[in-house]
C-alpha cells in the first residue's frame, strides 16, 4: 500500500483550491462531483501523491456533518492498493472495523472507509484505481 491522498474539508472548493494550488506550487486541479458520497472535490496532483479538498453537496452529506461538528480541516488519509477486496477481508481478519462495504468513488476508484476507532482515532479510506 502507498498513500493515495489526504482529504481536507472544505467549506469553498473552488476557493480553497485557488488557495492550495498557489501554496503547492501545483500546475492544475480537477473538479469533479461525487454523487454517492455527496461531495464536489478538487484533486490537486502533486509529485508524489494528491491534495483533495471535499465540499458536501447536499445536507445528508457525511462532509457536512463533519463540518458542522469540527470546522475546515483534515478528513482523512487514502491508502491505496490493488486488491481493495482482498485488504478488506485481510484487515477484518486483523480486528479493522469497516464504515460500509466498497463501493464506487472519484475517478473510478472502488473505495472503502476504516472505522477510525481502529486506527487510534484517525479515518482512514481504502482506495483501488482501475486497471488500465
Amino acid at each position: 500500500m502507498r498513500i493515495d491522498h489526504i482529504a481536507i474539508a472544505v467549506n469553498d472548493v473552488e476557493e480553497s483550491a485557488k488557495v492550495y494550488q498557489k501554496a503547492l506550487g501545483a500546475d492544475s486541479v480537477e473538479f469533479e462531483t461525487v454523487e454517492s458520497e455527496g461531495v464536489k472535490v478538487a484533486i490537486i496532483h502533486l509529485e508524489n501523491t494528491r491534495v483533495e479538498l471535499m465540499q458536501p453537496t447536499s445536507d445528508n452529506s457525511p462532509i457536512k456533518k463533519f463540518l458542522e461538528k469540527r470546522g475546515q480541516g483534515l478528513h482523512h488519509m487514502a491508502l491505496e492498493t490493488d486488491d481493495i477486496e482482498g485488504e478488506v477481508e485481510r484487515m477484518e481478519d486483523c480486528g479493522v472495523q469497516f464504515l460500509g462495504n466498497v463501493r464506487p468513488g472519484s475517478a473510478g476508484t472502488k473505495v472503502t472507509f476504516i472505522h477510525p476507532k481502529s486506527l487510534y482515532g484517525v479515518l482512514a479510506e481504502l482506495c483501488a484505481h482501475p486497471k488500465e
